[in-house]
């Protein structure tokens, strides 16, 4: 017989960043990656909003693998299934001291965007649902909601907030019927999701990004 056994314990996490966050900041940016990436891969894309006035940040997963063996590339994950409880408390308290630490800086008026890419999306909204961090704008990019969480409870938290759905048109992983199946999800949680389609697979375009990016710098 034996016993399986867990133990909180600290360890250092990377991140990557576009910017300096401080009084000039205006709009503060996290993103979160995909499965199998690195922050450092990820952010490359964002310097196309980089500005004098904005600060991205991306966290990179606590998880880190060999993709396709062990000659492969190092890459990151959010989480797995196995011990997943755990994995989500981990992240959670990871994004939660980043967000503490950078928010300080910066003046209390300053404009938060969420943005999670393919796993990142379920890693944004479980850390928003979990620890309920004030922000503007959550995108879920090439993404899903996650399925085993309930909103309902949460919309008076999620009604002043605005939250984007964006997706190219040519993703090989979000097929037409995934798609409909996260309307359906949104729509049975009685959450308001705006839907941005662009001319790309599953990736973070420079272009979709800076015209979203513009709306949101707009207002509108």
């Amino acid at each position: 017989m034996h016993s399986n056994h867990t133990i909180s314990v600290p360890r250092t996490a990377h991140y990557s960043t576009i910017g300096e966050a401080g009084d000039q900041t205006r709009f503060f940016w996290i993103a979160c990656h995909g499965y199998g990436q690195l922050a450092q891969d990820f952010i490359q894309p964002f310097r196309a909003i980089a500005a004098a006035d904005t600060f991205i940040l991306a966290p990179e997963g606590l998880s880190r693998f060999y993709w396709g063996g062990f000659t492969g590339k190092p890459v990151a994950s959010w989480m797995t299934r196995e011990g997943r409880l755990h994995e989500i408390a981990d992240y959670s308290n990871y994004l939660t001291t980043l967000y503490d630490l950078f928010l300080g800086l910066m003046q209390p008026d300053v404009h938060i965007i969420l943005l999670g890419f393919s796993q990142g999306c379920a890693t944004q909204m479980r850390w928003a649902m979990r620890t309920f961090p004030a922000f503007h704008h959550l995108i879920f990019w090439a993404g899903s909601i996650p399925e085993d969480l309930d909103y309902r409870p949460r919309l008076g938290y999620l009604s002043d907030k605005s939250l984007h759905f964006v997706y190219g048109n040519q993703d090989q992983f979000l097929t037409p019927e995934r798609v409909a199946q996260q309307r359906e999800l949104i729509r049975a949680n009685g959450l308001e999701v705006r839907e941005h389609t662009f001319e790309g697979k599953h990736t973070v375009e420079e272009e979709p990004l800076k015209q979203l990016a513009e709306r949101i710098r707009n207002g509108s």
